[in-house]
């Protein structure tokens, strides 16, 4: 019997810190018997045993620091009496383990009485105001009951569910039908030799060349017990100049991952073991078998089918879903940037994916989405002279989707005009004192924010947003307003909340603080989103006038230029004035272009005379 790797669980913080070992190497445990206990500076928790049975080794000591996935313990399973398939193992009653906090509330019930449920499947979803946690089923077997419902708080101790355990006899040898499957879906291809049944490798996977030494692990996209196919992506690395993904070489089963995020490799360093089935390694022809033509009507085509899934999978981390759900996605290549959550606290649950891709299946192409724009023309530019490469990071992808996605489905206009800041201007400079005292810099920003602010209350379909259909103008009660802030991975937007009712000086600080987070990479997705107008300032860069692009779901974005001193009329002679370019764009669907100028002159006359905002 083979032994398993007990990893650290989702412990709701960064790292933790080991302060005890519970077990000894040999000791036999029963399942939720703690094994190691943890403490970071929110809480003491103790990680028990998932199973009944015998450790083997110990992998970490007294005084490490841990996080989620890392290697504790090795166990073998205890050997029970093998009864017949399907035989009644007794009622199991699952309850909250230790979970750091008290009165947790309940926000998802992940299963319901009659569901058939693996070990470490998740039964419900908690919530606290530092971190979102899921508790798993120790065993496997058919809830029989459940004990809470949504809204509920709990602690640790309290009674989730009922499980009836239901034991399987053990499988035999591995089955052959998937590989039977798998050969039949290739049209005209050659059988690969079939390896020998029932014998096994261990493989130790390490890192090809990769060009440099030293390159952090941004992404682990495999975990221990995963069955895995030859060039399946394991590992994600990055340098300051790429982002590449290390592959399979073989097919077989994750046994032990011997890297965590953070951690710096090179070539040569072992990544992970890997099971392999079969007594000798047949070669497999990279290239594409030819294939016959597609019987697939477009419209059946899985929604974001040709997404890279790496990059999804990274892209819908940011989303409110757990790992169910988000595994249920990357099965169907959904990117869930484009799936409401209809759970607590707008979650996405299963049924939203569901729904989604149904929804998919079932539109027809239409001009809005793009469908029959030709594609470029792949050109080899080395034929004039010497090229290089350098792979888009991930930032720059996924704003890249966004633009072109706004550019084919938003008709856009922009609105352009200039307003007099110069009585701005001057007050501004004579609040640098005041500023200093703060220990901060009053930029020209804050007061755009709070102009804008005021303009969207007078104007609120400038906040609102067109719904998927068509049919609907949706009007926001709040004011969050985005900031695109140039970072040297791309361009980042992050939100600034209740823009309406802070002050100046908070606006400030608030400015600067996500602007700064946004360059090093520190921001939380929840402040990225939510934002009902955005704007994007050149004004520190230079530049008299440009075209941004809508932010869709939004339907309008303030360009802001360099501002600079121009002869203005007076009535009786040309007086110097500072003038400020502003760019207005928005989707003409739901904004007319007379809004747009009354919009823009409203904003002129706040930031001409700041005084109007308090009236």
């Amino acid at each position: 019997m083979s032994d398993d790797i007990i990893k650290v669980p989702d412990i709701g913080s960064g790292d933790a810190e080991v302060i005890e070992i519970c077990v000894q190497q040999g000791q036999s445990v029963s399942a939720e018997d703690s094994l190691i206990v943890l403490e970071s500076d929110k809480a003491t928790m103790e990680v028990p045993a998932p199973f009944d049975g015998l450790v083997t080794d110990i992998l970490l000591k007294v005084g490490d620091r841990v996080a989620e996935g890392a290697p504790m313990v090795t166990m073998t399973a205890a050997e029970a009496e093998t009864p017949e398939s399907g035989t009644d193992g007794g009622v199991e009653t699952i309850r909250v383990p230790d979970i750091g906090a008290d009165n947790v509330p309940v926000i998802e019930i992940c299963v319901k009485v009659g569901d058939t449920i693996a070990a470490e499947d998740s039964l419900v979803v908690l919530e606290s105001d530092k971190a979102t946690m899921e508790v798993p089923s120790p065993v496997a077997g058919v809830v029989q009951a459940i004990h809470v419902k949504e809204g509920d708080t709990l602690s640790q101790g309290d009674l989730v569910v009922d499980v009836g355990v239901v034991v399987s006899a053990p499988e035999s040898l591995p089955e052959e039908t998937p590989a039977k499957t798998s050969a039949e879906q290739v049209v005209a291809a050659p059988e690969p030799e079939a390896p020998v049944a029932g014998t096994t490798r261990m493989e130790n996977i390490t890192v090809p060349d990769i060009g440099t030494d030293n390159v952090p692990v941004i992404e682990i996209c495999v975990s221990v017990g995963d069955r895995v196919e030859e060039e399946s992506s394991l590992i994600v690395l990055e340098s300051d100049k790429a982002t590449m993904e290390v592959p399979s070489p073989f097919a077989g089963v994750i046994k032990a991952i011997k890297v965590r995020e953070g951690d710096s490799v090179s070539q040569g360093d072992l990544i992970l073991l890997l099971e392999v089935t079969g007594s000798s390694t047949v070669p497999v022809v990279s290239a594409t078998p030819p294939q016959p033509p597609s019987r697939r009507a477009p419209s059946e085509a899985p929604p974001h089918a040709e997404a890279n899934p790496v990059e999804l999978e990274r892209s819908n981390r940011n989303y409110h879903a757990g790992p169910a759900v988000r595994k249920l996605a990357r099965e169907f290549g959904v990117d869930l940037a484009m799936v409401s959550g209809s759970g607590p606290r707008h979650r996405i649950l299963k049924e939203d994916v569901q729904q989604y891709v149904k929804k998919r299946l079932n539109d027809k192409p239409t001009e809005a989405t793009g469908a029959g724009i030709p594609s470029l023309p792949d050109i080899d530019f080395s034929q004039w002279g010497e090229v290089e490469k350098v792979p888009l990071g991930r930032v720059r992808k996924i704003a890249a989707q966004n633009f072109q996605r706004a550019w084919l489905n938003v008709p856009r206009v922009t609105q352009f005009d200039e307003c007099d800041i110069t009585e701005l201007e001057a007050f501004r400079k004579a609040q640098r004192a005041a500023a200093e005292a703060r220990d901060t810099k009053l930029t020209p920003v804050p007061f755009i924010l709070k102009a804008v602010a005021y303009v969207l209350k007078l104007m609120p379909q400038f906040g609102a947003s067109l719904s998927p259909d068509g049919e609907t103008l949706i009007y926001k009660k709040y004011i969050h307003i985005g900031m695109a802030v140039d970072t040297p991975d791309g361009l980042l937007v992050p939100v600034i909340k209740n823009v309406d009712r802070k002050n100046l000086w908070e606006l400030t600080d608030e400015c600067i603080e996500l602007a700064a987070r946004a360059r090093e990479k520190k921001l939380k997705p929840d402040e990225m989103q939510g934002s009902v107008f955005t704007i994007s300032s050149l004004g520190s860069i230079g530049g008299t006038a440009f075209t941004p692009i809508v932010n869709a779901p939004e339907v309008a974005i303030l360009g802001v230029s360099k501002a600079a001193i121009k002869p203005v009329w007076g009535g009786k002679e040309f007086v110097p004035r500072l003038m400020l370019p502003l760019s207005l764009s928005y989707d003409h669907r739901v904004i007319n272009g007379a809004d747009a100028a009354r919009f823009t002159t409203v904003l002129g006359e706040l930031l001409a005379d700041i005084r109007k905002l308090l009236l």
